[in-house]
């Protein structure tokens, strides 16, 4: 269980970074007059980013098959982060 967590925790951190790098993207892009991600793009990040950070608590408090289903829960929103924004 804890090798579970410890790399759903690697990969919230991932999702993280990203939505850092797609905020920074839209702030120089709106600086510099230039087309950063969209509103939909920088939506998509902030409430993948919410979700993975909350089943990530929820998993690192948690005990036995709930530590599962957090983590399970902050690896298919990444997934599903990462074909809708990056590889679709």
């Amino acid at each position: 269980m804890t090798l579970v967590r410890a790399v759903s925790g690697v990969v919230a951190g991932g999702v993280l970074a990203l939505l850092c790098v797609v905020v920074g993207a839209a702030v120089i892009g709106s600086r510099r007059d230039f087309p950063g991600p969209g509103a939909e793009s920088l939506s998509w990040h902030v409430v993948a980013a919410v979700v993975v950070v909350v089943a990530q608590v929820f998993a690192d408090r948690r005990r036995g098959m709930s530590t599962v289903f957090g983590s399970v829960a902050v690896l298919v929103t990444a997934g599903v982060l990462l074909w809708t924004q990056w590889w679709g």
